[in-house]
Order: C-alpha cells, then structure tokens, then sequence
C-alpha cells in the first residue's frame, strides 16, 4: 500500500512569478494615477509660482479664518467622540443588553448615510423653518450657517470612528482581567484605568489618529450647513472649492497642499499604530490559545 506525502502547503498558496507580478504592476498602476501622482501635483501646482503666492495664499486673513475655523470642530468633535467611542464600546463589549444589536447599527450609520443627507437633517432640525427653529430664533440662537451647526455636522460624521476600531479588540479582550480586577477589590473606574484602557490604548490611538482626519478633511455635511461665509463659516475644505471656483488656482492648491501635508502625517502616524494594533491582537491570539 502506497502511502500518500501530505501536500505542500507553501506551494498550494504560492503564485506563479508572473501573476505576482502581474498583481503588484496592477496595484502599483492604480496607486501611482490615484494617489501618487495627483498628490505630486497638488504640492507642485501650489510652489509652482513660488514661495511668496503660496506664503501669501496660506496668511491670507481667510485661509487663517478658515485654519482655526478647522481646528475648532476638529478640537470639539474628536474629543467628544473619543468619550462617546470609548463608553459605547465598553457597555457594547462588556455588557449583555437588550438592543445591543441596534446601537451597532446605529454606530456605523454614518458609513451608510450621506454626508450632504446628514447636512439636509440638521437644516431640518436646526434650521429657520426646521422643528426648532422658531424656538431658537426665539431665544436668539444660531446653529445653522454658523459654529455651531458646523461642530454639529463635523461630529456626526466622525462618531463611528473611535468606537469601531475598540468594539473588536475589547470583544476579543474578553472580560477575564476586568472580573479578576474586581474580585481584587478594584473599583470600576480604576478597572477600567489600570486594566481596560492600557489593553486597548494603540487601537484608541488609532481611531482617534482616524478621526481626526476625518474631522478636518469632511466637506459634504458641512458644505451644506454652512452657509459658505467667507471668513466665518469655511472650513479649510470650503476654502478651497471657494478659491477653486473663483480661478484662483495657484491659491487653491497652497491651502490644498495644508490637507494634503495632513494626510501624509496621517498616513505615518497610521502606520505606527497600526503595527501596534496588530501586536495587540496578536496577544490577544495567543493569550486565547494559551488559554
């Protein structure tokens, strides 16, 4: 009786030369006309005309209206959602409740709705003849085409993040160390200080690196709650399509290259915690198996 060698499994899963590289060519194509190229052109489009336009078109006193216009929601959204993202994923991977199942679903309602079609809500909610409008006018109270209705817009958009990127490793987590912790006689907060959050601290970084980004680069939502008042109501994102629209190209790019330096600094800083993040799911991994 002949016995049969078991199969390689290396070569069942390896691919022949040209496919590999057919893939890669592929995928280096796609990357180069997507990202790499029109990312090399927003920064040569922007220092094209030299450094004293481009100093001129990033100082100008609406671009820096704009900046800090920028900062403020991104500076009012991430931190709220960093508590909202932290407490939804703690009571969603510690807690049995009834609903659970629906505030997932609501927590990635932002990835499934439109951001104009979120815009639109707020105008009917907040706006002069929305449901509380008159009550606001009453009280003399802006949201819409101001502050307000921009952070409003700027923080629905961006709650999903957080709280996604702890939902996964907090459930694979476990609830082990937080139930040894108690029986220790820790408290809940210094559980959740002492145990849960540094098991968890890269994927927090991570989703608030996410976040931020989002928070600084989102134009649909906020485009429609705006109002586009020069110097009061536009973001950075809103300066740009302004400048873009009036032929303004030279300027346009300056404050472009501005996201664009920010999502490259993303892109690293989601490099490093990503790699972190793996780690710790990793150890998670083999704490299971070791278990």
């Amino acid at each position: 009786m002949s016995s049969l060698s078991p199969p390689n499994l290396s070569q069942a899963t390896r691919e022949p030369a040209w496919v590999r590289w057919t893939l890669i060519g592929v995928a280096l194509t796609f990357l180069s006309l997507f990202l790499f190229v029109p990312l090399v052109s927003v920064f040569y489009e922007a220092f094209k005309k030299g450094f004293e336009v481009y100093k001129a078109a990033v100082t100008d006193p609406d671009a820096i209206s704009a900046i800090k216009l920028t900062l403020i929601a991104a500076g009012i959204a991430v931190p709220l959602n960093l508590v909202f993202g932290v407490a939804a994923s703690w009571a969603i991977a510690k807690f049995d409740f009834r609903g659970k199942n629906i505030v997932l679903t609501l927590i990635d309602l932002p990835f499934s709705v439109s951001p104009v079609i979120a815009g639109l809500i707020f105008v009917l909610v907040f706006g002069l003849q929305g449901w509380f409008g008159e009550w606001l006018r009453d009280h003399d109270l802006k949201v819409i085409f101001a502050v307000p209705g921009i952070v409003l817009a700027t923080i629905f958009v961006t709650f999903p993040f957080v709280a996604r990127e702890l939902i996964p490793l907090m459930q694979a987590q476990g609830q082990e160390q937080e139930e040894a912790a108690r029986v220790l006689g820790a408290s809940g907060f210094q559980t959740f200080m002492k145990v849960t959050l540094p098991n968890v601290k890269w994927a927090l970084l991570y989703g608030v690196i996410l976040c931020n980004a989002r928070a600084m680069g989102e134009f649909g939502a906020v485009s429609v709650v705006s109002g586009h008042v020069r110097g009061y109501t536009n973001t950075l994102p809103l300066h740009i399509e302004i400048l873009y629209n009036e032929y303004q190209f030279a300027a346009s790019f300056a404050v472009a290259s501005l996201l664009a330096s920010l999502a490259l600094v993303t892109l690293v800083l989601k490099y490093i915690v990503e790699r972190r993040v793996k780690q710790q799911y990793a150890q998670v991994a083999d704490a299971g198996v070791q278990a």
